[in-house]
């Protein structure tokens, strides 16, 4: 059966705008696009500590069998719990399937009625969803704009109701980063319940890899984080970091807790595994910093700074606007055997197009200086 009409139009704009998503064939290229900043997905150590524990646990089961609350609560999701929330030193830690389920089911489920969510404009899309379900009203202010964000505070805080404040530590298409401690004081002053998603900094900022609040000393000034593990733990889920309390809200109000089937004992282990190699593994972490400062050293030296978004995570963008450019662009980086995925619009709004490079602590000095000289050669 065909699709209505209407859908099929859809999909016509998208094709000719050159902003058609498709799934991409296996690229065997250098990587420069994953989210596997560390290379723990493909880490065998902790891919034989998972087994080993699971087999010492006598844990022979391939799936959790149904929701948490009812037979999907098996015993590694509290040892799993209790590590993250001692590793990020907050009260409590609450697992959820991924990031996106995270999200979605702490916006839609803590603020209230008529309570209020302020949100940064480029929030990720799991945020703005959770924000769309919810009964709170909500406001974007202007990128990592504090004076923007007090704006809001001024007009909203005479009502008396409850605030929120939805940021990233590190954004995920810019890799940019708001003021943090400033950004806590300002919500301290207007009594706000600051929410910071963590995404993109597990496993790059911090002494262990802890993350940008923890590397500051914030975990106890804000409400909630967001740990998502598909990135720089490599593997998958996510949890809601806070107190107690929060935890056991989730657990009776968030939908996207409640519904959905647990994940499998084995994906729990594998999250256990990775925290505890996190805590040893010194070695990819400081190479990983090595590489974002060597990237931007080449960047300056080979004149692109105009070009490449400044940023110290291991996320850089080379903003080429138009779709059908950046695509092409994207494609002579492919042919030469580098794996750079390009960003097109609507993802990003038309004219910030981008290239977006993913560093990781494997790759080596020459395969960036060799990419930084390519793209050079392919703008210039």
């Amino acid at each position: 059966m065909k699709i209505p009409e209407n859908l099929n139009q859809k999909l016509l704009q998208r094709q000719e705008s050159q902003a058609l998503r498709s799934l991409p064939k296996v690229n065997s290229g250098i990587d420069f696009a994953s989210n596997d900043y560390l290379g723990f997905s493909q880490n065998e150590t902790i891919f034989d500590n998972t087994h080993e524990f699971l087999k010492q646990s006598n844990c022979k089961q391939n799936g959790a069998t149904g929701s948490r609350l009812l037979s999907g609560n098996h015993f590694l999701y509290e040892l799993t719990e209790q590590k993250i929330a001692e590793f990020h030193q907050v009260e409590s830690a609450l697992l959820f399937n991924s990031g996106y389920d995270a999200n979605v089911g702490f916006f839609s489920a803590v603020p209230q009625r008529n309570e209020i969510i302020l949100f940064d404009e480029l929030v990720h899309a799991s945020i703005r969803d959770g924000i769309s379900l919810s009964k709170a009203r909500s406001y974007k202010f202007s990128h990592n704009d504090l004076e923007d964000l007090e704006r809001l505070f001024l007009k909203f805080s005479v009502q008396k109701t409850a605030i929120f404040v939805a940021t990233e530590s590190v954004f995920s298409m810019d890799g940019d980063s708001p003021n943090l401690e400033e950004l806590v004081l300002l919500c301290e002053k207007y009594q706000a319940y600051l929410i910071v998603d963590e995404a993109h900094a597990l496993g790059v900022f911090g002494n262990k890899g802890d993350g940008l609040v923890q590397m500051l000393g914030l975990q106890n000034r804000v409400f909630a984080q967001i740990m998502t593990f598909g990135k720089g733990l490599g593997c998958h889920g996510a949890a809601v970091l806070g107190s107690s309390e929060l935890s056991t809200f989730l657990v009776n109000f968030a939908r996207s807790f409640i519904y959905t089937t647990g994940l499998s004992p084995h994906a729990v282990a594998t999250i256990l595994m990775a925290y505890q190699q996190l805590e040893s593994e010194k070695e990819a972490l400081q190479q990983l910093r090595e590489n974002i400062l060597y990237f931007n050293q080449q960047k300056k030296i080979l004149g692109l700074q105009p070009l490449v978004v400044r940023s110290k995570s291991a996320i850089q963008s080379a903003i080429i606007p138009g779709n059908s450019k950046v695509k092409a662009v994207a494609k002579q980086l492919q042919n030469a055997g580098f794996d750079v995925k390009a960003i097109l619009s609507p993802t990003v709004p038309e004219g910030q197009e981008r290239l977006r490079f993913c560093l990781h602590a494997y790759n080596s000095k020459a395969e960036i200086e060799t990419v930084l000289m390519l793209l050079q050669s392919c703008i210039y």
